[in-house]
């Protein structure tokens, strides 16, 4: 197995391209700026979610210098690659300093909630975001959204402060793509009202298949019946994959589910061309996805589209996947 790991390390900056050529992106998920160079090193297309959540729970004073610093150090690692920078995504599990003690925080005040009631560090993390857009390419994306409405005041609120630093003289980026991550199926079942108004659309997986689910993962209780492989929320990935082919923008899966090579084949054949995984899975999952093709990949999707469960899903991908992954079959099965 450890020889397995370092034949996949070897090949890490190889594309991430299936048999027939069609390339997909591969990023990484990091918490801190000093993660980003083992995922360079690890053949990473770029940062695809960039938890920045963490600056605030270190420092809850945190302003727009101290993310402009944690972002550039980010975008200097980089050398050129692209960096998607996560709104402070606070509540839940990251209870913020002073933050309330809520009965179920986790369907509480937190994310763009949070954000939205506390605009204060919200609105000096949004111009941190615009000014590193002068150093770098860089993407902002808005986690937790549940309705439009939030959304439009998340947007206006952008708008509002790029006219501020635009009257001051301020350098920042006025093209920094703006998107949003899917984690509830609210969001989900209307994505093509915020597909209207976005430039991407990341899945967030974890998140989405236990709202989804109705189903609290770290549960002893309920556990097994969080099932990434659910009818429902393979149905809302196609879904969400068509509406950005309909209005011409990328759609990514950010979570669990894309680190896990049985998976993939699935999620490629869904039509997901973009993905973001921790770092140390990034040389495995280009590896897989050098073994597939295309065509065979989006058959295998329809046929899963069809199943009534999620038991018979996975069955399906893992004889699949010893069927056509001889050399990583080991680790699929």
């Amino acid at each position: 197995m450890e020889k397995l790991s370092l034949h996949f390390r070897s090949q890490a900056k190889l594309p991430a391209e299936t048999i027939d050529g069609h390339l997909l992106e591969v990023h990484a998920n990091i918490e801190i700026p000093s993660e980003v160079k083992a995922a360079v090193e690890f053949g990473a297309s770029g940062i695809g979610l960039y938890r920045t959540e963490f600056i605030h729970l270190q420092s809850p004073t945190a302003g727009e210098e101290v993310h402009l610093e944690n972002y550039r150090s980010v975008l200097e690692s980089l050398g050129g690659l692209p960096l998607t920078v996560r709104t402070l995504d606070l509540g839940g599990d990251k209870l913020p300093e002073g933050g309330l003690e809520e009965e179920n925080p986790f369907l509480g005040c937190r994310s763009i909630r949070w954000c939205l009631a506390n605009p204060e560090p919200f609105r000096a993390q949004i111009r941190a975001i615009l000014r590193a857009g002068a150093l770098g390419p860089v993407r902002m994306m808005l986690p937790m959204i549940t309705t439009i409405p939030e959304l439009d005041r998340s947007l206006q609120i952008i708008d509002e402060l790029s006219d501020e630093m635009r009257q001051s003289g301020v350098d920042f980026d006025e093209n920094v793509p703006i998107g949003v991550m899917v984690e509830v199926p609210s969001l989900a079942l209307i994505a093509s009202h915020v597909a209207d108004r976005v430039s991407f659309l990341s899945i967030g997986s974890n998140d989405l298949v236990q709202y989804t689910l109705a189903v609290d993962r770290g549960n002893e209780h309920v556990a097994d019946l969080y099932d990434p492989m659910h009818p429902a929320i393979l149905q809302l990935i196609a879904g969400l994959v068509r509406t950005g082919e309909e209005h011409g923008i990328r759609v990514s899966l950010c979570g669990e589910m894309a680190s896990e090579p049985i998976y993939l084949p699935l999620l490629v054949g869904l039509g997901l061309r973009e993905i973001s995984v921790s770092p140390q899975l990034i040389p495995e999952v280009k590896q897989v996805i050098r073994h597939l093709l295309d065509y065979d990949v989006r058959i295998l999707a329809e046929r899963c589209l069809g199943m009534s469960d999620g038991d018979s899903i996975t069955r399906e991908l893992r004889l699949w996947a010893v069927e056509n992954l001889p050399e990583v079959a080991l680790r699929l099965i």
